[in-house]
């Protein structure tokens, strides 16, 4: 099937790797924050971090400095595993005569200011629930504390919308509500595009042992957010829930995100470095929210999150653990009017 791009199938292991590299991992991970006096800015505290207060209901991640950090690291490893592309940070084709770009859950802003300085005609528009800590951007991109669920008021249609790792964001019937608005604030032959990771922990090479607290991690996040009725399995339902709010012309790329610094070749090495420290930052604020409210067989204390994070970073850093993460690009078009869908196309 012609378009489907795919990782290898198992990543190479750098066999010179077999110490725990401690300079690898920096702990100076860089993080700028600006700090604003509002009630929104503020934000609601909880177990030592910071979470929106724009939302009726709770949001299961924090709007705090590491989670910002996290964010940013995110951002550069999807920069790096596409880095071979002229045009690393989407994959729909979308012309330089775009004028309208949206970008949901902007998260520290990174990905709006960057498309906005490689696209100078166009609005970039960044939503999130909390504002992010950014000084400067160019003058065409416009960060906005908004709720997608809510009506949208923006009034012209959009070139592109894109979404980056949301999963637990919303409930089935949320994001149903957010691919229609999507839909409908598309022009016609307008461009969606989502990428999602799975929080489950792989290994191709048996390095990882079954009664490793690696092996929990997915399973715990999973279980969570469905008790929570915020489903984490977004990266295996985003394409049929695209499809379902009428979307066509489908392509996915797979990806394996390494955790560690463990794979041979430089490429994965360099995203295998930035994941660790993605995952380094993350870890508790993905589950402190989840694990405190719906954790098994009843909510955990915050000391027991913190343990069990401790322990996850500890293994994390294992050089013998060859771990990684599946991931997936999706992008798809609104449909001219009386278009017929097409297949899905996989790139190679």
């Amino acid at each position: 099937m012609s378009g489907k791009s795919q990782e290898p199938d198992t990543i190479q292991v750098d066999p010179d790797y077999y110490e725990e590299r401690t300079d690898l991992y920096p702990d100076d991970w860089q993080s700028e924050t600006t700090s604003i006096g509002s009630s929104i800015y503020r934000g609601l505290m909880e177990n030592g971090r910071r979470y929106q207060t724009l939302k009726t209901s709770e949001y299961i991640l924090p709007s705090d400095e590491s989670m910002f950090e996290t964010y940013e690291a995110g951002h550069l490893l999807s920069l790096v595993l596409d880095m071979e592309h002229k045009n690393p940070l989407f994959r729909a084709p979308v012309g330089k005569d775009a004028k309208h770009i949206l970008d949901i859950g902007t998260g520290s802003g990174v990905w709006a200011v960057d498309v906005a300085d490689m696209f100078p005609e166009a609005t970039v528009r960044g939503v999130d629930l909390f504002p992010p800590p950014v000084s400067w951007m160019p003058p065409n991109c416009v960060l906005e504390v908004d709720n997608v669920v809510e009506e949208w008021t923006w009034r012209d249609d959009f070139d592109l919308i894109h979404m980056r790792i949301m999963i637990g964001s919303f409930t089935p019937e949320e994001w149903a509500q957010v691919y229609k608005r999507c839909y409908d604030h598309l022009r016609p032959g307008g461009w969606i595009e989502q990428i999602e990771a799975t929080p489950a922990i792989s290994c191709d090479h048996g390095t990882i042992p079954e009664d490793s607290v690696l092996q929990t991690w997915g399973p715990n996040i999973m279980s969570c957010g469905a008790r929570a009725g915020r489903p984490c399995d977004t990266i295996d339902t985003m394409t049929d829930s695209l499809r379902k709010a009428g979307f066509v012309d489908f392509h996915e790329k797979n990806y394996k995100w390494p955790l560690g610094a463990w794979p041979r070749d430089q490429k994965y090495k360099e995203a295998g470095t930035i994941n660790f420290q993605h995952w380094l930052t993350g870890m508790e604020g993905w589950c402190m929210w989840l694990l405190t409210h719906f954790g098994a067989p009843e909510p955990w204390t915050q000391e027991e999150v913190r343990v069990y994070v401790a322990k996850m970073r500890k293994e994390l850093k294992n050089p013998n653990y060859h771990a990684y993460q599946r991931a997936r690009r999706v992008w798809a078009r609104k449909p001219f009017p009386d278009e017929v869908p097409k297949e899905v196309k996989v790139e190679e």
